[in-house]
């Protein structure tokens, strides 16, 4: 037993004590004392755990010896441990030697210096963060300059950074060691330090000699008072001492008054009253203290200001809630110092030990904590009035820095913040459900819109509230994923649970920290989740679209019937329809149309359209107005609603009626013209015996050829150049398309695209009237070489009948024609002859107008930006004949791209 007593822990540092001293068991209690709390302790070094910097530092220790021999064996020797592999901790073998190799009679290397005992810092444990060690950027704050002015002269000309000075030789003090005139305890765990003051403390003799280890360092006599506890200045008046200022110190820190330092609220800082006696130094180094509190009473007012109000939502209050977490820490700061006093007052009535509590030493301990307060307090100006993803937006604007600390707090709090909004996110794109009663989430929905507008009006962007780490591509994607699933339950009446659509279950939001983690890898994480969610949304939403409503067939359906794409149906309604349209359009009924329209359906190709295609086909007339015609009232009209009116919605409907108008129009004129071609073939043999007719109808025949050229150049153009160039585009698209709203804006380009090029938008305004001009000179013409030949073939029956009537009287021996018939014949004749002579100048009219409108067409299509539009004026003068009459249409097309560029 009395072996294995000797090889105990206890036993060996008691004897270890012993052989440094050179003193008995008894002698050394002391230091056995504070040997047990330095093995208790969490004892690390204070400099980075890197081989290479040490093993380099013993080299300049050795060359500044100049002993540049040692040095070269040493990097020897360091070559050689660095290959063996049995020993482990080569960091802490050289660490041992550099500690060894300096000089312990050194000045700057002794940690009783007075240096040393202002370079203390706190216990680690003191805070339960990490980030108290943060030394964030400058930032702006409004506590005034005045009380911070001298804060140069009181600490030196090296500033806050010198006294954080922590040297290689061993552990740095603490306060607590200072405080009983102990060796310099390492920066370990707090319940070690507690552990220390509870132990028997026995005064140390006044000549205990120093030890000669490394390991343990000597004690310590308290250091002399920087300021004693009451000295008189020069008129014999009793001076505030430190300890007093220190207690009141403690209590601004806390956002209190104490007795000598008061809020001045004029003033917006705390000051000391300036009858207290006191020197300038401590009141100096009393005023930056003071800030710590107007830091903290600007944090504390901003979450007590805003912890009962509702309408901040929860956002704001994970905001506050991360304010008072630093505010917690903060306070567990105070709390250490409080008991450190509280245990020095209660020492120095016993032991009658000085305070090593003192102002310089809070300033060195409370830098961390002011500089992080100085950044919750620029937080707290720069998220006033905002809330949501605008407030998330402003803290992640704090994290944008170089400094790791200040980052990392950044990081905590952003954490917190956008905990709830994405839960916002997981709700909304999981299962479609946005509980947003404060308005903080930055997709919006209008509770007013009907289920027919749901895609277009009910949800939207708050552009505002979309935080700064979330891009525009990716708030669109989470837009996208909730407004589908909830076209999918409300307009599709799809009951598809959400986790099936997108094979996965509906998940919470993570822990706060897994949210900063999330929103800080955006490119990563993040995006694979809003990516997942959003193409297998969107493919099951298209999907139902394409199988149950057939969206794709009734776009095919638009192209067919309100493009005129079918075209043996339009023809065979065109001649079935002729004689109902030109009837005027007050004697029209829309059920005599809609039979003709079924009609014309069974007797085409369209016969063999889906059912569900057909049954929306209808007859709309539209508004009319006097002399209107059925031709200018008549329209189909495709019956549109459910899902596919998101597609097809009022306004594009509007623009097919747009385009079928114009199309239809065009197509009449076709259709006259090819009634004005046969008229002319099939009577040009029967008026040959009227030589008279032969100029007028050779006029006709020119006139219509001119018409006929520029009716099917306008064809080709907007059958082949706008219609099918633009469905092709649209057709690949819809095909390529991820999402409904491609669709949607595919759809509403092609619909733009054919208005332009059709000439029906507002800029081409005046190149459509220029060609209703010239379609209405085609009617015109149609109506006047009809009247021509009407006329013309009944002259011709009538001088038939005259000379059948002369041949029957000269066979039966009369004679062919008397003076009353001879009168009768010339009197007929000659108005014959009368009408010809206004037929012919109106036919020389008609020709002059059409010609002049169509050279007034050429020029604006020539002078249009839109490059197909030029091209068509060379077609419809291939052969420069409008060319060589209107000086206008001589410039070429490079000159008139560059009149147009030199105008723009």
């Amino acid at each position: 037993m009395a072996a294995l007593d000797q090889k105990s822990p206890n036993v060996l540092l008691q004897s270890l004590c012993c052989r440094i001293t050179g003193k008995s068991e008894a002698e050394v209690a002391h230091q056995f004392q504070y040997a047990v709390r330095v093995i208790g302790s969490n004892y690390a070094p204070t400099i980075e755990r890197d081989e290479f910097l040490v093993s380099e530092k013993i080299k300049k220790e050795l060359m500044k010896q100049r002993r540049e021999a040692d040095a070269v064996r040493f990097s020897e020797l360091h070559r050689k441990l660095q290959t063996q592999g049995v020993l482990k901790q080569k960091w802490s073998i050289l660490y041992l030697l550099l500690s060894l190799c300096e000089d312990p009679r050194k000045p700057s290397s002794r940690v009783g210096s007075y240096s040393a005992l202002f370079a203390q810092p706190l216990p680690r444990d003191a805070h339960s963060t990490p980030f108290y060690c943060a030394r964030p950027q400058s930032l702006s704050l409004s506590y005034p300059e005045r009380c911070v002015a001298q804060n140069n002269t009181s600490m030196g000309t090296s500033g806050i950074s010198s006294l954080g000075v922590y040297s290689l030789n061993g552990p740095t003090p603490t306060p607590q060691s200072l405080l009983v005139g102990h060796p310099p305890q390492v920066a370990g765990d707090i319940r070690g330090s507690r552990l220390a003051w509870a132990l028997p403390i026995s005064a140390s003799p006044p000549g205990a000699a120093a030890p000669t280890s490394r390991g343990l360092a000597a004690p310590l006599a308290p250091p002399s008072r920087v300021t004693p506890r009451h000295r008189r200045d020069g008129d014999g008046s009793a001076e505030i001492g430190e300890v007093a200022l220190v207690r009141d110190i403690l209590y601004v820190f806390q956002g209190i008054d104490g007795k000598f330092i008061k809020m001045s609220a004029p003033e917006n800082c705390y000051k000391i009253d300036t009858k207290v006696p006191l020197c300038k130094s401590l009141r100096d180094i009393s005023s930056r203290l003071a800030e710590l509190g107007w830091l903290h009473n600007k944090v504390r007012k901003y979450t007590d200001s805003r912890a009962l109000d509702r309408a901040f939502g929860l956002v704001g209050q994970s905001f506050c809630a991360s304010l008072h977490q630093e505010l917690k820490e903060y306070y567990r700061l105070l709390s250490v110092l409080h008991s450190q006093l509280q245990v020095e007052d209660d020492q120095g009535v016993n032991l009658g030990v000085d305070s090593t509590l003192t102002l310089r030493r809070l300033l060195v301990w409370t830098y961390d904590p002011k500089v992080r307060l100085k950044t919750l307090a620029a937080l707290v100006d720069f998220c006033q009035g905002r809330k949501g993803g605008e407030l998330a937006s402003a803290v992640h604007a704090y994290g944008k820095t170089g400094d790791p600390n200040m980052r990392a707090l950044v990081q905590h709090i952003l954490g917190l913040v956008s905990h709830p909004i994405l839960n916002f996110l997981y709700r909304w794109i999981y299962d479609g459900e946005l509980e947003d009663t404060y308005h903080e989430f930055f997709v919006a929905s209008d509770p007013t819109v009907k289920t027919d507008r749901l895609w277009h009006d009910k949800y939207s962007l708050r552009k505002s509230m979309i935080p700064s780490f979330i891009t525009m591509d990716q708030a669109r994607k989470v837009l996208l994923i909730g407004k589908s699933i909830n076209f999918l339950h409300q307009v599709c009446h799809d009951r598809t649970p959400p986790g099936k659509i997108l094979h996965a279950s509906s998940k919470a939001a993570d822990s706060p920290k897994d949210a900063a983690e999330l929103f800080t890898d955006l490119e990563g994480v993040f995006q694979e989740k809003i990516d997942a969610a959003y193409f297998e949304t969107s493919k099951y939403l298209l999907g139902v679209l394409n199988k149950n409503y057939l969206l794709l067939e009734h776009l095919q359906a638009m192209r067919r019937y309100l493009l005129l794409g079918q075209g043996d149906f339009i023809r065979h309604l065109m001649d079935l329809l002729k004689p109902e349209l030109a009837r005027p359009a007050t004697t029209l009924y829309q059920h005599n149309l809609t039979g003709i329209l079924e009609t014309a359906v069974r007797a085409t190709n369209a016969q063999f359209d889906s059912p569900e295609i057909l049954k929306r086909l209808d007859v709309r007339l539209l508004e009319v107005s006097p002399g209107d015609t059925g031709w200018d009232v008549f329209s189909l009209d495709y019956h549109v609603e459910g899902p596919i009116a998101t597609v097809f919605t009022r306004e594009c409907m509007s623009h097919y009626l747009r385009v079928f108008n114009f199309l239809w129009r065009a197509k009449r004129m076709e259709y006259i013209l090819t009634d004005i071609w046969k008229g002319q073939m099939c009577n040009a043999k029967l008026l040959k015996s009227m030589p008279e007719l032969s100029g007028e109808l050779h006029q006709c025949h020119i006139l219509a050829s001119e018409m006929v050229h520029f009716i099917h150049q306008m064809q080709y153009y907007i059958t082949f150049e706008v219609l099918e160039c633009s469905w092709d585009e649209l057709w690949n698209k819809v095909q390529q398309a991820q999402d409904l709203d491609h669709i949607i804006a595919a759809h509403d380009v092609f619909l733009d695209t054919v208005i332009a090029r059709c000439l029906l938008d507002t800029n081409n305004r005046s190149l459509l009237n220029q060609l209703r001009a010239i379609f209405d000179q085609i009617i015109e013409f149609q109506s006047t070489q009809d009247s021509l030949y009407r006329s013309a073939l009944e002259e011709l029956q009538l001088r038939l009948q005259f000379e059948e009537r002369k041949r029957q009287r000269q066979q039966e021996g009369e004679w062919g024609v008397t003076t009353e018939d001879e009168a009768a014949e010339t009197k007929r004749i000659q108005e014959f002859q009368d009408f010809h002579a206004k037929m012919r100048s109106e036919l020389r009219i008609l020709s002059y107008s059409y010609q002049g409108i169509v050279q007034q067409f050429l020029v604006l299509l020539m002078t249009s930006t839109d490059e197909s539009l030029q091209f068509l004026s060379f077609r419809l003068d291939f052969n420069e004949h409008y060319k060589a009459r209107d000086p206008r249409l001589r410039v070429s097309l490079g000159t008139s791209r560059g009149r147009r560029s030199s105008n723009m």
